[in-house]
């Protein structure tokens, strides 16, 4: 019988390290034992948990700032003792939260271009937890909003702008992970005594619980976009699973599959925008990576990314980082224990060089839905969205600045859809994209000159496009199709 390949447009994504020119070397990672990934990203900044003699660190740099790094760099310390956490805030690229062993959470203000002396100061002091703060989350769509675990046994929600705490939940269990929903109304969290459980977050009250993986090892547990939930643990042979769960009944797992018989703990790395699950073993060498569907088997093994170094950590750039015109669709900074923090960047294989909106839909942006005191009141909502077309003048290197110019102009007078652009294309859509420059001309304050400019850098890229259409179209009729790879997926 003919094996059956599961068609899937990121069947060949594929993995591949920068050279480490373009990496992070020279850096003194913790040597913490406790479970987190030591580092977090986001389109400015990478922060990672460093050693730091008389109290706890990290270091912040610039995603530019790469090559070897200073032993005397600038640190973030103000922390007593280790620092255990941090979350950079998902509304603002220049606030990041970090928890520590002293059992106290800060809120730093990083300002633009990194910090050039060493920050002990803190913008705000979140002081309530009785033992150490372990779990760090912001709050998806609300401002301001931040969760944090501690080794109390209780998960406080702070409204991070006052400082005060608008939810106190006590879980009488030690507490291993949080997540959020998509729109930040519920949490999940798994914890000591081997328990799933969903909590309402402004009253505390326990809406779901279940027993989750067998073992008492560590276990992790994420929310998916439709209100799943994914966990990753181990069994009682301490083999290591995944799982997907229903939110209102978490009596039996959807499914459950056993991976292998390692012993690092797995973490999950969740892209709600394509359903893309990354798992990032503690000590492995690997990353696989998997595609959710609502329909079983639920959970559909895509690929895995191989390399000789295991890894101590790592971070997950969010989307609005990633650099669109490679068809990047993850970016990973792995940090390994001879101090490197490797760039890793998933990319899907694609010959044109349009814009592919099939892997890009609308993603989470840097503004907030609800203010804290609303979403407390009882408001939900799901995160603002924005075109990821809008991020390729900011993100794309390759482009040159007239370039840039030339697409930030014209995406707002063509449509972003490829199929109605190249019919633009083709009935002449600059004499209608000039129209529309001489309206624009008329509605501000731009000289005859500068006017004269943006027309020239509007037929520049209208040629390029025109160019990119007629290789595709050659592309596609002397291409020969790709065989299909009936291999057997394995792990």
């Amino acid at each position: 019988m003919a094996r059956v390949v599961r068609n899937s447009k990121f069947r060949h994504v594929f993995g591949q390290a920068s050279k480490k020119s373009e990496c992070y070397d020279n850096i003194r990672i913790t040597k913490s034992a406790w479970d987190s990934t030591f580092c977090a990203v986001n389109p400015k900044f990478v922060a990672i948990i460093t050693e730091s003699a008389g109290g706890g660190a990290f270091l912040v740099l610039p995603l530019d700032k790469v090559g070897r790094i200073d032993r005397e760099v600038p640190l973030v310390s103000g922390h007593k003792s280790a620092v255990l956490d941090i979350a950079w805030c998902p509304h603002n690229d220049n606030v990041i939260a970090s928890g520590s062993e002293d059992c106290t959470v800060k809120i730093w203000q990083i300002p633009d271009g990194g910090i050039t002396q060493t920050l002990t100061e803190s913008s705000v002091d979140l002081i309530a937890h009785q033992r150490r703060v372990g779990q760090l989350a912001w709050h998806p769509s609300a401002q301001n909003v931040l969760l944090t675990a501690g080794g109390d046994m209780k998960i406080l929600v702070w409204n991070v702008a006052t400082a005060s705490i608008l939810t106190t939940i006590d879980c009488q269990q030690e507490i291993i992970s949080i997540s959020w929903n998509f729109n930040g109304s519920r949490i999940v969290t798994s914890t000591k005594d081997k328990m799933l459980r969903v909590i309402n977050p402004r009253t505390g009250e326990v809406l779901q619980a279940g027993a989750g993986h067998a073992s008492a090892k560590p276990s992790r547990a994420v929310y998916l976009r439709d209100g799943r939930i994914f966990s990753t643990g181990f069994s009682k042979m301490a083999e290591r699973q995944y799982a997907v769960w229903d939110e209102n009944d978490l009596s039996s797992p959807l499914t459950m599959v056993e991976l292998d018989s390692s012993n690092g703990i797995l973490f999950p790395f969740y892209d709600p925008d394509v359903n893309v699950i990354f798992l990032c073993g503690k000590g492995d060498s690997a990353i696989r990576y998997f595609e959710y569907t609502p329909e079983a088997p639920y959970i559909h093994y895509l690929s895995s990314y191989q390399s000789s170094d295991p890894q101590r950590g790592i971070g997950s750039m969010p989307k609005r980082g990633l650099n669109i015109s490679a068809c990047e669709i993850a970016r990973f900074y792995k940090l390994l224990n001879s101090g490197l923090c490797e760039v890793i960047s998933f990319t899907v294989p694609r010959k044109s060089e349009l814009f592919q909106s099939d892997l890009y839909p609308d993603t989470a942006s840097e503004d907030y839905a609800v203010t804290a005191d609303e979403w407390f009141d009882g408001q939900d909502a799901d995160p603002k969205l924005i075109p990821v077309l809008d991020l390729i003048g900011a993100n794309s290197a390759s482009n040159n600045n007239q370039t840039k110019a030339g697409v930030e102009f014209v995406k707002s007078t063509i449509s972003r859809n490829p199929s109605v652009l190249r019919k633009d294309i083709d009935n002449g859509a600059s004499s209608r994209v000039q129209s529309n420059a001489s309206s624009a001309q008329s509605n501000s304050n731009v000289s005859d000159k500068q006017y004269e400019t943006i027309l020239s850098q509007l037929a520049t890229v209208m040629q390029r496009l025109d160019d990119f259409d007629r290789r595709l179209k050659l592309l596609e009729k002397n291409s020969p199709s790709e065989p299909a790879n009936d291999d057997p997926l394995q792990f």
